[in-house]
């Protein structure tokens, strides 16, 4: 059975970022040396995005020795990529997490998820990167039917958790905060916000690089052996380490099978638009927040620093990108924004993610010294760059944060990563079909 293709190789450029309006407007690129040789230190981190940044960065403030290995550039998968949107709460709704392990056990992942914004808010403006952080986000309903259960949640998250930045936004007040025929109101955070999310992690790597972490680029791990020294395998070289961390998310491949069998990679398309004049782009998104939607195919846009429309859309029901990405979101932009048909699209772009069963993200100890954090399910900004300070307080010996995660038990996918590929080709119909018939 198929289990999908290489998807570090398959739609991508190796060593080469994706042709973003990201990758265009950078700070600074990198030009890591590829590991070569045999080398030791005490922490070996496997990706070089967020989880990977963070962690080695947070063991080198705790006085390990790291070593991180990118198998292309820093930021180069999901974390450079992505939407830019960065949330408080966790993917899924509390009630859920309420329903699923109690109110205890919510209240614990909420702060934990209010902890993730307020530790990468933190370290951009602690260490003046540079990622155009901005605050608001608007959580669009595209259905009426569903203004009744918005309300509700956002009380719920007034009295229950105590969070006074979220409000209802009804149908009278919906044009003030999206200009879309398409969306009926929904809920405004003013807590969660957005940003440019290679300048992000570019930032973060030069944080950790400055605190002693080695980083190489161009190094493909191949495989690691278990035991009380861990050997991590290159196409040049060797690395020897007493604990390793696996931060890879969609672009894992079939590096562990444990894990492999819990996410399932899936991939989103975003386009930039030339820039808009001002007065056209303070119509479109009055007051400058993100948006996402509510359909299971995820409509999610946002506007750029110099006003670009970032608009992420469209399905996808196999591993490999779009001839055209260009021509195929701009028909769900157009969708939801008919004022944007003649507009010129400048990039279009293509990366992987990765789900779980559950939407939640999955931690796990592989080995006493073997730890892996995967699986945000598209909330990863702030909830990767927090797990990797939670890898290394693991790694450090204070788990019980790391152990909070842990107790998600997130569950393999039927037939593990034998079945992944048919599994995304039915998931993505499925969801495709619910958006059309309105369930």
């Amino acid at each position: 059975m198929q289990s999908g293709p290489d998807l570090l190789t398959t739609n991508d450029t190796p060593g080469v970022h994706a042709p973003s309006f990201y990758a265009a407007t950078a700070n600074r690129t990198t030009n890591h040396p590829s590991l070569s040789g045999d080398f030791t230190c005490d922490v070996c981190v496997i990706g070089g995005g967020y989880t990977g940044v963070s962690s080695a960065l947070h063991l080198a403030r705790r006085g390990y020795d790291v070593v991180l290995l990118e198998a292309n550039r820093i930021g180069w998968g999901a974390s450079g990529r992505n939407g830019g949107q960065v949330g408080v709460g966790q993917r899924v709704d509390q009630t859920v997490l309420e329903k699923r392990h109690g109110l205890e056990y919510a209240k614990i992942l909420w702060d934990l998820a209010m902890e993730s914004m307020d530790v990468t808010v933190d370290l951009i403006r602690r260490h003046a990167i540079a990622c155009d952080l901005t605050y608001g986000t608007f959580f669009a309903d595209h259905r009426r039917s569903y203004l009744r259960d918005t309300r509700k949640y956002v009380d719920h998250l007034q009295k229950t958790y105590g969070y006074n930045k979220v409000s209802f936004v009804g149908e009278k007040d919906v044009a003030g905060v999206v200009a879309s025929p398409k969306y009926f109101g929904g809920m405004m955070d003013a807590g969660s916000g957005h940003l440019h999310p290679l300048n992000l992690v570019l930032g973060l790597a030069d944080v950790a690089e400055t605190l002693g972490v080695r980083i190489f680029e161009d190094t493909r791990v191949l495989s690691y052996d278990h035991g009380d020294t861990v050997t991590v395998h290159c196409e040049a070289g060797s690395l020897k380490a007493k604990h390793l961390i696996l931060g890879c998310n969609g672009y894992l491949g079939k590096l562990d099978k444990t894990t492999a069998a819990r996410v399932l990679p899936i991939n989103n398309f975003i386009v930039a638009t030339e820039p808009l004049s001002k007065g056209d782009a303070e119509t479109l998104l009055p007051n400058n927040p993100a948006v996402a939607d509510s359909k299971h195919v995820i409509n999610y846009f946002r506007l750029s620093s110099d006003r670009r429309m970032l608009f992420g859309g469209g399905e996808n029901y196999g591993y490999n990108f779009p001839h055209d990405i260009k021509s195929f979101v701009r028909g769900p932009m157009v969708e939801i924004f008919p004022q944007l048909k003649d507009v010129r699209i400048d990039y279009g772009w293509g990366g992987t993610l990765a789900i779980t069963p559950k939407r939640m993200p999955y931690f796990a100890r592989l080995a006493p010294n073997v730890l892996t954090a995967t699986g945000y399910s598209g909330h990863g900004v702030a909830m990767a760059t927090l797990a990797g300070k939670v890898l290394a307080e693991a790694v450090d010996g204070t788990s019980s944060r790391f152990d909070a995660f842990d107790k998600l038990n997130i569950p393999a996918f039927p037939g593990g990563d034998k079945l992944r590929y048919p599994l995304l080709v039915l998931a993505m119909t499925w969801y495709a079909l619910r958006d059309r018939l309105g369930v």
